[in-house]
């Protein structure tokens, strides 16, 4: 059987000069766990268009690209980005540029009891047998070329762990800054994400850029245990010359929620990637999610749900506006397990085009292997209705702004589908001053 075509992985096979520099290299099992990634980031490469799972993702330029990795964190101030480019959320920061923790940046408040949080450089030294339990369980349980690369190079990033019954007062907020000076770089964040039984949190992720070729190649893994509820919202921002693949999993134990959505606006070529195990009687899982793009913009939206047991549900609506030359990809599948009886699972997809040039390619699955069940799945194409346009601008609304209102109107029924209403307003600024800049060109 022929080999599946690749491309090499970004300076794979520089690993054993840069181990020494990374956090934690004299950790036996932490050493291993890296090593054995960038054995397979050699072996495998980044996939091609002829791997089913990237078809329609072409990574030529990322693998064309000559990155360095990051050395250290760039002199940056988070107020040197627009305003737009960031959640405005009030709660526990935690600022890394070029993949590297600024305590300088970041925001660390009294956390309630039970409550750990911490940048993974710092966790690494203060408690690395506790690490060696959950880092990469989820990321290594399948072959993920880009969860691999992440492994083998992940040097900083988040901790959260709660304890049972523990309950975080405010949002946790990550922010991620590319700054770039001579050169491409490449950075690796990680995040760890572990609640207790019945423990509660939020976490927003924000990703931003002051411009430059950069690529953030980021991992999350989230366990959450009977009970536990996580409510996690993010932001993709990048630089438009940027690269960001993002991989999430989550595992969801009995009567467990995942509350997911992510916005994406930024960079050149994105991919995030979310796969969640509802492993437990009574889990549930709404997996939300818009995505905005003009120009050339790649932006790629996967996701998978993975119904293990019996008696759990899943919601999913994804939603994508694109102008111009613009290539927005959705891929979700919804697997159902033989024992996984009286499932109940919807996912919807929709896409709205501004430009006869705009693509979008939709690839919406169920998989099902149990016969008690409810599910349903489906995908629209389309453009502004021209009567919907018509009755705005009868009633004194310029068209400009006719357009803008129906593609916000658009939009906000994807962040109507978030559990935390309080949590909509940061990413309807975004959604905002997206049209606002789309108005100007215009």
């Amino acid at each position: 059987m022929a080999a599946v075509p690749s491309f090499p992985a970004p300076f794979a096979d520089r690993h054993a000069d840069l181990a020494p520099s990374l956090s934690g290299a004299g950790i036996g099992w932490l050493a291993a766990l890296r090593a054995d990634s960038a054995a397979r980031c050699r072996q495998n490469g980044l996939p091609t268009t002829k791997t089913e799972a990237w078809r329609f993702t072409n990574l030529k330029d990322l693998a064309a690209a000559d990155f360095a990795p990051a050395q250290g964190a760039a002199p940056v101030a988070l107020d040197s980005l627009p305003r737009s480019g960031l959640l405005a959320v009030n709660g526990h920061v935690l600022a890394f540029v070029n993949g590297r923790f600024r305590a300088d940046l970041s925001t660390l408040e009294a956390l309630p009891a039970g409550v750990t949080l911490l940048p993974l450089s710092e966790a690494i030294r203060e408690d690395e047998q506790s690490l060696s339990v959950h880092l990469g369980r989820l990321a290594e349980e399948e072959e993920n070329p880009f969860a691999d690369l992440n492994t083998a190079f992940l040097d900083d990033g988040l901790v959260l762990r709660l304890e049972p019954g523990a309950v975080l007062d405010r949002p946790v907020h990550l922010v991620s800054v590319g700054a770039v000076a001579d050169r491409p770089l490449a950075f690796f964040p990680r995040l760890l994400v572990v609640l207790g039984k019945g423990a509660k949190a939020t976490l927003f992720e924000s990703h931003a850029g002051l411009g430059g070729t950069y690529f953030s190649n980021s991992v999350m893994e989230a366990m959450l245990g009977e009970g536990a509820h996580l409510e996690h919202y993010k932001l993709q921002n990048e630089s438009h010359e940027a690269f960001h693949i993002a991989n999430t999993r989550v595992s969801v134990a009995a009567g467990g929620f995942y509350d997911g959505f992510v916005l994406q606006t930024g960079s050149r070529l994105a991919r995030n990637e979310v796969q969640v195990t509802l492993n437990g009687e009574n889990a549930r899982c709404h997996l939300n999610g818009a995505y905005l793009g003009a120009g050339r913009q790649h932006l790629d939206s996967t996701t998978f749900i993975d119904h293990a047991v019996p008696d759990c549900a899943s919601r999913e609506v994804y939603k994508g506006v694109l102008d111009e030359r613009a290539h927005g990809v959705f891929q979700g599948k919804i697997l159902v397990r033989r024992d996984a009886q009286r499932t109940d699972g919807h996912q919807l997809n929709r896409a709205l085009l501004l430009s006869r040039e705009a693509e979008v390619n939709a690839k919406p699955e169920l998989e099902i292997y149990a016969d008690d069940v409810k599910c349903s799945h489906g995908a629209t194409v389309g453009e502004l209705a021209e009567e919907q346009l018509f009755y705005l601008q009868a009633r004194g609304i310029d068209r400009a702004a006719a357009r803008a209102l129906l593609i916000e109107a658009y939009v906000q029924e994807t962040l109507d589908e978030m559990g935390n209403a309080e949590a909509r307003l940061p990413f309807q600024r975004v959604v905002g001053a997206w049209l606002k800049a789309r108005k100007e060109r215009s």
